[in-house]
């Protein structure tokens, strides 16, 4: 999987480019803020990158900034939504602006993106505004990146995030500063197995 790629504009369209990676040349679509963040064929670009992979084809799509690249993960594990529906959105409405319909349902907004119909446009809104809401809130916690990681890892293990997020809490502070995820993971289920 290719996360990430630096090189030179060889050629560019509003909705792809090839990037020449010493000298092997990277066809990658982008989204139109992307392509005016890069300036002139020829210049150095680093894009964060998304690879897509299906039974009879591999696509690179990329970004010039983490939260377009996030925005975009966040749209294709929408039903219905693709690569290139995502794309598009992300080229018909800025990142800030789709946050904020999200945050406040104006579905309106969202459907005024060529190509995205009032349907589509709910199901954005209604899947992406918890999404949005739980980050937010992370955010506003100052949430350690520690933290999160580990009540992401107990989540995925099956455990419900009310159960663990005391033990989390309990075990960072009582551990050492230094102490590695992995032991804090284990830790943490040490003190899930004694409930």
């Amino acid at each position: 999987m290719i996360g990430y790629l630096r090189g030179r504009v060889n050629r560019k369209q509003a909705n792809r480019i090839i990037l020449d990676v010493q000298g092997v040349g990277y066809s990658v679509g982008i989204s139109l803020s992307t392509y005016l963040s890069m300036g002139n064929v020829g210049n150095e670009v680093e894009l964060s990158v998304y690879t897509h992979v299906t039974d009879n084809s591999m696509a690179l799509y990329g970004f010039s900034t983490e939260a377009e690249k996030e925005t975009f993960l966040k749209l294709i594990s929408i039903s219905g939504i693709g690569p290139k529906i995502a794309l598009n959105i992300l080229s018909g409405i800025e990142v800030s602006d789709l946050e904020e319909a999200i945050r406040n349902s104006d579905v309106d907004r969202i459907s005024l993106v060529p190509g995205i119909g009032k349907k589509t446009a709910m199901r954005i809104a209604l899947e992406l505004q918890e999404k949005l809401i739980e980050k937010e809130n992370i955010l506003q916690t100052g949430m350690s990146q520690e933290k999160e990681d580990l009540l992401s890892a107990l989540i995925n293990m099956g455990f419900k995030r009310k159960e663990v997020e005391k033990i989390v809490d309990t075990t960072i502070k009582d551990m050492k500063d230094d102490a590695e995820f992995e032991a804090l993971l284990r830790e943490s289920l040490r003190q899930l197995a004694k409930l």
